[in-house]
């Protein structure tokens, strides 16, 4: 997963995979069939491993507008890299074009989709509680929130680190919608 998320699929050789992972090109064959489906099992790793202590902050806000930027705060600290991880989201920054194999292209955005069904489904709870104005916009502001979230992403492996991403946060979450007539 590492091997992946540092260099991307293209860049990561099978070299580089099997000193990874401390094992010989047939045994990975053996194990994982192909490059691909080892990428695919990666991706897999990533959103059990990693994606909870992000996007598990979602739920745990009192409101919509809480859980939001609980998941963003909790993405400044996630996404700049450390001694352990690489910078940005493996998930969000991969597969973004059309020389990825379909097979990754696929589970890629089937992941991306789940990421905006989870904000679709925090601010949907959020127009119900009366915590946002019931003409709320909620796909334009889920995809608002999810492309901040990609953004951040790309700027944490362009270097940006938790400081400057908590900036970021502060500036989105000041375009969160009132729920105050006028």
């Amino acid at each position: 997963m590492l091997a992946f998320w540092r260099k991307g699929f293209a860049a990561t050789s099978m070299n580089n995979l099997c000193d990874a992972m401390d094992v010989r090109s047939p045994s990975l064959y053996a194990a994982f069939g192909s490059k691909e489906a080892l990428y695919r099992e990666a991706l897999e790793r990533y959103v059990e491993t990693v994606g909870p202590p992000v996007w598990g902050k979602l739920a745990e806000g009192a409101t919509a507008r809480a859980g939001v930027e609980n998941l963003l705060l909790a993405a400044t600290e996630s996404l700049p890299e450390s001694h352990v991880t690489p910078a940005g989201c493996m998930a969000a920054l991969a597969a973004v074009s059309d020389e990825w194999p379909a097979g990754i292209a696929d589970v890629v955005r089937k992941i991306r989709v789940e990421m905006l069904g989870m904000l679709r489904s925090r601010l949907e709870t959020g127009v119900a509680n009366g915590e946002l104005p019931p003409t709320t916009d909620i796909e334009g502001l889920s995809r608002f929130y999810l492309s901040v979230y990609q953004g951040m992403a790309v700027q944490a492996r362009d270097g940006a680190g938790a400081a400057e991403l908590r900036g970021l946060v502060a500036a989105a979450m000041s375009a969160w919608p009132s729920n105050e007539p006028g």
